[in-house]
């Protein structure tokens, strides 16, 4: 036991904090090519087969009216970063793009891009959103392979076999259990990392190589279960939820009024690695029954209303004190989701601050006032 090294968290942050730099990197160190992907859930693994590099498109703070000319201003600020960031030319690295469908401004985006920047090739893909049923399943299976051989062709790669296609998913499937154990030695240790840190650390997975990204990971859960865990009497233990917990200032702001997260239902963390694939069936079958087994997510099917009551069951596991709620403005499918959560949680007497934010914030105050006067109250 000792004093946390933060060598390798410092690297990783680094690399979350300039994605276009450290893509350009991975681009040059591993000779591929890289496809984007929107959010929320991508075929990573049969971009991977075909020996290409996904890359996540999450925005970013960028400021800027370009995006103005194919979005309303109420779309997500996700979605105007990632266009404002297309305009300028920050993607013309990339060799693809992805484009989900999850939500109105995503189905929008397919058709603008195709228009605003035609070299980029986008790729649209549709999940169904039955994946349980045995049709879904079929359904989501054949767009795989639609998606993968569009890739095939745009990029000019040879098909993948069954067995890069399952090294893939197991590749995939190591940096999904190596982060599912960093986020559980960080909860058992509260205040060891600072929101931001814990925030980047995730994050800069997305900007690498997987082969290269989850060794550097595991070594960074090894140190933290190897530290002393810090005085955390005077620390609010919290679990965050929503699509992402940005921007930076925002995370700078948890620390200052003595917040620590100890766990997360956020779209862009935990929803990426909380199931893994089953070790049954060919590769594709395989991707097709993790995005099935996926639960508690506003932009899948849940008859069942099931994200609530993860949420007190993740609350009772890591002994949090309280949900921060974090709506991305115009964010609709979550927002329908959180009056059936507000609602539960309160019978649960959990503790709840729901902001609304945006990545582009650039005053915190009126948040900070919220956070402090939410810290005192608990």
């Amino acid at each position: 036991m000792g004093e946390l090294n933060k060598n390798n968290i410092n690297e990783l942050v680094a690399i979350a904090q300039n994605p276009k730099e450290s893509v350009a990197k991975a681009i040059n160190d591993t000779g591929k090519k890289a496809v984007g992907c929107f959010p929320i859930y991508t075929p990573d693994e049969a971009i991977y087969a075909l020996g290409l590099l996904p890359v996540g498109m999450w925005g970013g703070p960028v400021k800027g009216n370009l995006a103005d000319k194919y979005l309303q201003t109420f779309c997500c600020s996700i979605m105007k970063a990632n266009t404002e960031q297309a305009l300028l030319g920050d993607y013309d690295l990339l060799s693809a793009v992805l484009v989900t469908s999850f939500c109105d401004t995503l189905k929008c985006i397919i058709e603008d891009w195709k228009v605003a920047v035609p070299y980029l090739h986008i790729v649209p893909i549709v999940y169904p959103q039955n994946r349980k049923t045995p049709s879904g399943r079929a359904y989501l299976k054949a767009e795989i392979e639609r998606v993968s051989a569009q890739l095939e062709q745009v990029v000019g790669r040879k098909p993948y076999t069954e067995a890069d296609l399952s090294a893939a998913v197991d590749l995939y499937d190591e940096y999904r259990a190596a982060s599912q154990d960093f986020v559980k030695a960080v909860s058992e240790k509260p205040g060891l990392l600072t929101a931001s840190e814990r925030h980047n650390v995730i994050k800069a997975a997305y900007f690498m190589d997987k082969a290269d990204y989850t060794p550097k990971l595991k070594a960074i859960t090894e140190e933290i279960k190897k530290a002393d865990a810090p005085d955390a009497k005077n620390l609010t233990k919290v679990v965050v939820s929503g699509i992402i917990n940005e921007p930076d200032g925002l995370l700078d702001i948890f620390d200052e009024t003595g917040f620590t997260i100890v766990g997360d239902d956020l779209a862009q963390e935990t929803r990426q690695f909380r199931t893994i694939a089953p070790k049954v069936g060919t590769g594709i079958e395989r991707m097709v029954e993790r995005i099935a087994l996926q639960d508690g997510c506003a932009f899948l099917y849940d008859d069942k209303k099931l994200r609530g009551q993860m949420i007190i069951d993740l609350v009772k596991k890591t002994g949090a004190d309280a949900v921060f709620f974090n709506q991305l403005k115009f964010c609709d499918p979550e927002e329908f989701d959180w009056p059936i959560i507000k609602k539960e949680l309160e019978a649960a007497k959990i503790p709840t601050l729901y902001i609304e934010t945006e990545q582009q914030m650039d005053s915190f105050e009126q948040t900070r006032t919220r956070l402090q006067a939410f810290a005192e109250i608990i």
